[in-house]
């Protein structure tokens, strides 16, 4: 099972102990599960007392089980199982199953059942171990708006993008990400996101440090064949013995040890030279070199 289904998979046996919550997970999933339809066609809630039937997907088992679940004790809903339908009067929809903000919606607690019930229907993440993302797939620009909305609330930044048909909610930070599945309360989901991104994180510090000191090795290596180059030249047109004392002791080091570092160089002289000694004498050597070429 992919990370996304093993978060849903959780979801799904998160129960919310009000009704005020079992109802705005229950909106979410009449907003996003599937269909809806009156007798007068397949529309949105109508204005009346009529009927409405929301058919739910039957390639979404995660949604079915939780819609059945939370609707089992609710005399207000009738459930039919082998259909894959729910069913209810308009004014109760209107009255428990609308996204209002001042109604359905008004508590954090119902907010966060919401949102684990639009998990459960449109939502999806990748593989942590590969990248961050987690998104919601709309049909409707205003539905996208309010889950953006909604998210906001809770302090975390998603944004919407136009993808084919759909108004994607997405967002691609990992703390981000932590934080919406706390808030739908996939905690053991979480505690898998934040090792994979650990261990992420500390393999690309390795990697940076490992690609860092390959270029150091790699710079100081092509410097000291530089270095070599020079003095050999200098050795040929005029011998080292023409060479003040300090370039000609470094000279000869150098050519001795040809992949030592400079600390390395320094510290075999008498007395000792730091680093910055060392490269000032080479660079010396440089200089002469450069006049002998020309």
């Amino acid at each position: 099972m992919s990370f996304s289904g093993e978060v849903k998979e959780e979801l799904l046996k998160q129960y919310a102990s009000s009704e005020h919550c079992i109802y705005a997970e229950l909106a979410a999933i009449v907003m996003f599960g599937d269909r809806r339809r009156t007798k007068y066609g397949n529309k949105d809630f109508l204005p009346g007392n009529g009927e409405v039937e929301v058919l739910l997907s039957t390639e979404n088992d995660f949604v079915r089980q939780k819609a059945f679940t939370l609707c089992k004790k609710n005399i207000n809903i009738k459930v039919d199982k082998d259909e894959g339908i729910l069913a209810f009067s308009t004014g109760f929809a209107r009255e428990h199953l609308m996204p209002d903000p001042d109604g359905t919606l008004k508590r954090q607690c119902c907010k966060r059942a919401f949102l684990r019930g639009a998990y459960l229907c449109i939502g999806s993440m990748s593989d942590p171990g590969k990248s961050y993302h987690l998104e919601f797939d709309c049909i409707r620009e205003e539905r996208a708006r309010l889950l953006q909305g909604l998210i906001a609330e809770f302090d975390i930044p998603a944004k919407i993008a136009l993808r084919k048909k759909y108004y994607v909610v997405y967002m691609k930070e990992g703390s981000a990400i932590c934080d919406m599945l706390n808030i739908m309360g996939a905690h053991v989901s979480l505690m898998g996101f934040e090792n994979q991104r650990i261990v992420k994180e500390v393999r690309n510090s390795v990697n940076r440090k490992v690609n860092c000191e390959t270029a150091n090795i790699t710079k100081t290596v092509n410097a000291a064949a530089a270095q070599v180059r020079d003095i050999m030249l200098i050795q040929e047109k005029y011998g080292l013995d023409e060479l003040p004392e300090n370039l000609r002791e470094i000279a000869r080091l150098r050519l001795e040890y040809q992949e030592a570092t400079l600390q390395e160089l320094g510290d075999l002289l008498t007395p000792p030279v730091g680093k910055s000694g060392v490269n000032h004498r080479l660079r010396k050597l440089s200089e002469i070199a450069e006049r002998a070429r020309k």
